[in-house]
């Protein structure tokens, strides 16, 4: 599986919670994590670095952030 082709196809959305002001918010791809990863970038860097979790990894992530 190629990471590259994955990312290529993201559709990238932010938080319903973000308050749109360009603050402090991340914006994740989940339209891909069918393929087994899950993009997550900077909002206010769109062509910065890209964290890759692996799909089962964003759940633990996400699950964690809850408690």
């Amino acid at each position: 599986m190629s990471h590259d082709v994955a990312i290529g196809t993201a559709r990238w959305v932010k938080s319903s919670y973000s308050d749109g002001d360009g603050g402090e918010c991340v914006e994740v791809a989940l339209n891909i994590a069918a393929s087994g990863v899950v993009p997550v970038r900077d909002s206010k860097d769109p062509d910065g670095p890209i964290l890759v979790f692996s799909a089962n990894d964003w759940v633990h992530f996400v699950s964690a952030l809850g408690r």
